[in-house]
Formats: structure tokens, C-alpha cells, sequence
């Protein structure tokens, strides 16, 4: 739509100038254009201009002074033009090639290399000659295996270069950075700011120094992001104080007038144990835990488990009391028996009839 808009104003207003010979001209801003297209802002006007302009469809010669800019149509004559004006979207000074041929894709030739203008913006970014040209190769091959057109393989090449130069920095400040931990580390200002950001308190963060130096003291391992680390340390570890806030879990001693909470009770009759019973238990529960002089975080966990081992044994003894007093039952039945019988077979005087 933008193009068409251009192509439609070119048609009416279209001016030569002295120093670019060969073109027809417009003089626009971008109020203007914002004016005759409403449903883009400024900004939305710019980034399709410049995604216009790498696409080789136009020819952009900006004014930062003014405000203003010239725009011309590429003729697809095969010139390349290079914008000598600062661009206005990043206020740096910086020269913008633009698209080496016409709007026609095209597969990259094997011979293919970036031109100078392509390699003079990548060194703006501070990017060493060397390394750009030890990406042309393997960029070259990619694209050539995968067979697909561009309208400019500069510039594709370009945001290459800025990618794999990204990588490089992080990977080589990783490098440097690396060392053990120091007795004297702290965390810097911007580590504790995004922990404190978190909800994370600043005492919970002081207090968790000393033990992650020493973890990581005695270990010797080498590491370039100690700040990184820290920060997931403390954030699992902020997570584990918070779900257990309000819990103390010290160990102590079981007082002489402990009673089991009615959370146990209630887990009891879950399991279908007599409260009664249990209740009849504590006392001698508390007796041998006062006398064993021993601590525990849970008293409660620990009369459960008393308990339920305590059910199940009685459980167990009145099952093994029934069998053994069902077996005397039938041995005594059959004793009887056997007594009677030899009483009567004694008395039995049928012979003697």
C-alpha cells in the first residue's frame, strides 16, 4: 500500500535533481505520509520504508536537518546506490547500501561475495574485517544447500555477521570472566536489584553470602557468571522460606503436658483407628520421649507413626488370640469325644446277650 501510495504521488509530483541523474524524485515526510495513510503511525510508516528500501523496491536519501526526505522508484537498471544521509531511525551516522540489484530474487552464486558497502556497514559495529570474511564461505554453502532466492544476499548476509558476531562477544566475555569464587566476592548492585525487583528481602540475600561463597570455595570450580548463579541460588532458595513461612521446624524436646493436635486426630480416623485408643496411648508415649531426652521438629509425625505401628500389632495379636482359641475349642471338642466313646464302648455289655 505504501509503495502503491509512492508510485501514485511519483506520478504527479515527481522532480529531477542535479546530482542523481537518471531518476525521478518525491519530496515527502513522514507527517505526510501519515497523513494520507491514518491507520499507521510514524513509526509503523518508517519500519515499512526501510524494510522497502533493503528490499531494493526504493531509493531513500534522507535529511536529518529537515525532517524531510527524497524518495525515487528502483528503475531495476542494475545501479548501486548508496544513501548518504544519517538514517533517521537510529540517529547514528551510518551509511546504508542499498539493494545491490533489482526487486528480483535470486540464488547465491558460489563465487558470491559481499561487496564494500555491505563490509563497511558491518565494521561500523566494531566487527574486525577477518571475521567477517571467515563467514562468507560457510554462509555461502548454507544457502546455496538450501536453495532459496533472495532479493539481496548482502543484506542477509549483513544481519549474519551481527548474529554470529553477538555469539562471538558473549561467548569470549564468558571466557574472560571465568574464575573461581574469591573469599571476597559480593553480588553486584544489579543482581541484588533484580532479587529485591522479585520480592526477595535484602537481609535474606546478605544473610545467603557467606554459605555461597564457601559452597563454592571448597568445590574450585571455575565459572564467568557468579552473579547469574547467585541469583538462581537465591531464588530457589527464597521459594523454600516462603512456602514454609510461619513453620517452625527446630527441634525440641517433648513437653511434659503434650497433647496430639486435632490435625491427628483427624488422620487417625482416616485411618480408621480408635481415638480412644490413642488417647489411652499418650501418656506413655510422652514418658518414653521425656526420658529418652530426645528432639524432634514434629511431635505429631512422630505419634502417628507410634500409633498406627501400635494398632496393627494389637490388630495382629487379637487375630492370632481368636485362631489359637478356635484351635483349643476344637481339640478339647475332640478330646471329649474320644472320652465318651471309650465310656460307652467300656459299658457296652451287647456281648453278653
Amino acid at each position: 500500500m505504501l509503495l502503491q501510495t509512492l508510485s501514485e504521488w511519483l506520478k504527479h509530483r515527481a522532480v529531477s535533481r542535479a546530482e542523481v541523474s537518471g531518476q525521478q524524485w518525491l519530496s515527502t515526510n513522514l507527517a505526510e505520509l501519515c497523513q494520507s495513510l491514518p491507520f499507521w503511525d510514524e513509526a509503523e510508516i518508517d519500519r515499512v520504508l526501510h524494510s522497502l528500501q533493503t528490499l531494493g523496491l526504493i531509493v531513500i536519501d534522507r535529511s536529518a536537518a529537515t525532517g524531510k526526505f527524497w524518495i525515487a522508484l528502483e528503475s531495476g537498471n542494475k545501479e548501486k546506490i548508496v544513501a548518504n544521509k544519517p538514517s533517521t531511525r537510529s540517529g547514528r551516522e551510518a551509511r546504508k547500501p542499498v539493494i545491490e540489484n533489482s526487486s528480483i530474487t535470486n540464488l547465491i552464486p558460489a563465487d558470491w561475495r559481499p561487496d564494500e558497502n555491505w563490509i563497511r556497514l558491518c565494521k561500523q559495529h566494531s566487527i574486525p574485517e577477518d571475521f567477517i570474511q571467515s563467514l562468507v564461505a560457510e554462509f555461502v554453502a548454507y544457502w546455496r544447500e538450501r536453495g532459496q532466492a533472495r532479493f539481496s544476499w548482502g543484506n542477509a548476509f549483513y544481519k549474519h555477521v551481527l548474529k554470529e558476531w553477538r555469539h562471538e562477544q558473549t561467548r569470549r566475555g564468558a571466557h574472560e570472566l571465568a574464575s573461581t569464587m574469591s573469599p571476597e566476592w559480593q553480588p553486584s548492585q544489579d543482581a541484588i536489584d533484580i532479587l529485591e525487583k522479585a520480592g526477595v528481602s535484602r537481609s535474606f540475600i546478605e544473610d545467603a553470602v557467606p554459605e555461597f561463597v564457601l559452597y563454592w570455595r571448597e568445590r574450585g570450580v571455575v565459572h564467568g557468571a557468579w552473579n547469574t548463579k547467585f541469583i538462581e541460588h537465591i531464588r530457589r532458595q527464597w521459594a523454600k522460606f516462603s512456602a514454609s513461612f510461619g513453620v517452625d521446624d527446630t527441634p525440641r524436646q517433648i513437653p511434659e503436658d503434650w497433647q496430639p493436635s486435632a490435625e491427628c486426630y483427624e488422620i487417625l480416623a482416616l485411618a480408621e483407628i480408635d481415638a480412644d485408643y490413642a488417647t489411652s496411648k499418650v501418656p506413655e508415649f510422652v514418658m518414653y520421649w521425656r526420658d529418652s531426652k530426645q528432639a524432634r521438629a514434629s511431635w505429631n509425625t512422630v505419634f502417628l507413626q507410634f500409633i498406627k505401628m501400635d494398632w496393627a500389632r494389637r490388630l495382629n495379636e487379637l487375630q492370632t488370640r481368636g485362631s489359637t482359641y478356635a484351635q483349643d475349642q476344637a481339640i478339647a471338642g475332640s478330646t471329649e469325644e474320644k472320652v465318651r466313646a471309650r465310656l460307652e464302648k467300656l459299658a457296652d455289655r451287647s456281648w453278653a446277650d
